[in-house]
């Protein structure tokens, strides 16, 4: 008995002492510069609150804002990104069509044909829906094999959409007045189109509601995924485009005049608006930080209180998270950035 009790408080000693050591070590590399392509942190990279608590943390190789990112080529132009918990998809607006990357390595799984000018990608569960913006349908892929399962109509120029556990919500823009979003059933059949603001281009979900980013008013309308009601419309930044939710509020990518806007999702008040110069596109959330794209830079912003800590010149889009890492799009060049 008093060997095992031995035994036992020595592994203790040892564990203790590892967890020291990782974590002395952790702050070491915190504190070395970053290798890889060049700019992303102009700041000390910044380690991860769950390296904080737990240093056993750092084996999973992705616990602090480090200066790197791989590439991975992709179609001709692409915008949308979305995951489909083990793969991304992007929609190559040029190339009209989708290529499904396997997130863990970057390796093309393959490239399938869809309508005309894809700009949006969802994942709905089990299927990929993509927006053909200029052949006003969407086209609904199996995410397994790719395999074309339908393309239906979806109201004039459909973009980024948003999938709420059973329905698509698909943004209009007709080519005057205001816009609508058109709610469709996984099978293709629309159940209804709701008015929001002029020219909307983008949706997110927060649980229970449904946002919309008005690109031709300064606005961004929230809907009731129930029925379609509107339940406010609430001022942002100029033309506003990515949207994105993180839990509690609602971050939009104002591309007009170069900020980010926080809203509460409860009751639509703006909490901070956050500077992000020269086109900001995209928004996406990876569980602490949101990562902005744009046509000059890559911003990262602090969820908690917007402050910025880290930045990249390039020029991205489309940005998703696939549970550890974040992908954009490097529109102008045809391939993915994997942070």
């Amino acid at each position: 008995m008093k060997t095992r009790i031995v035994i036992g408080v020595s592994l203790m000693v040892v564990v203790l002492a590892m967890a020291n050591l990782f974590a002395g070590q952790a702050q070491k590399v915190v504190n070395q510069p970053a290798r890889g392509e060049p700019g992303l942190a102009t700041v000390p990279p910044i380690l991860d609150a769950g390296a904080r608590l737990n240093p056993l943390k750092i084996a999973l190789l992705h616990w602090y804002l480090a200066d790197t990112s791989t590439v991975f080529p992709v179609g001709n132009q692409p915008y949308g990104l979305c995951f489909d918990g083990a793969n991304i998809w992007t929609a190559n607006v040029a190339g009209n069509n989708v290529t499904k990357v396997r997130a863990s390595d970057g390796e093309v799984l393959g490239t399938f044909a869809v309508g005309s000018q894809p700009f949006g990608v969802t994942f709905d569960g089990a299927d990929i829906w993509v927006s053909n913006e200029k052949d006003n349908s969407v086209t609904k892929l199996r995410a397994s094999d790719g395999k074309n399962l339908g393309t239906f109509a979806a109201g004039t120029f459909p973009s980024w959409m948003a999938f709420d556990g059973q329905n698509l919500w698909i943004p209009n823009s007709p080519s005057s007045g205001l816009g609508t979003v058109t709610k469709m059933r996984t099978d293709g059949v629309i159940l209804g189109a709701f008015q929001v603001g002029p020219n909307p281009i983008a949706a997110a979900f927060d649980g229970a509601d449904v946002w919309v980013t008005n690109n031709g008013a300064n606005t961004v309308t929230k809907l009731r995924a129930s029925d379609g009601a509107v339940l406010g419309t609430f001022t942002v930044g100029y033309s506003p485009l990515g949207v994105a939710f993180d839990g509690a509020d609602i971050w939009v990518a104002n591309r007009g005049d170069g900020t980010v806007s926080k809203l509460r999702a409860s009751d639509g008040t703006v909490l901070g608006t956050f500077p992000a110069p020269d086109g900001p596109y995209g928004v996406s959330f990876d569980g602490e930080y949101i990562w902005v794209s744009g046509d000059l830079y890559i911003f990262v912003l602090r969820a908690s209180d917007g402050g910025q800590v880290g930045f990249r010149q390039l020029q991205t889009t489309g940005v998703a998270f696939d549970g550890a890492y974040i992908w954009m799009a490097e529109t102008n060049y045809n391939r993915l950035h994997k942070f």
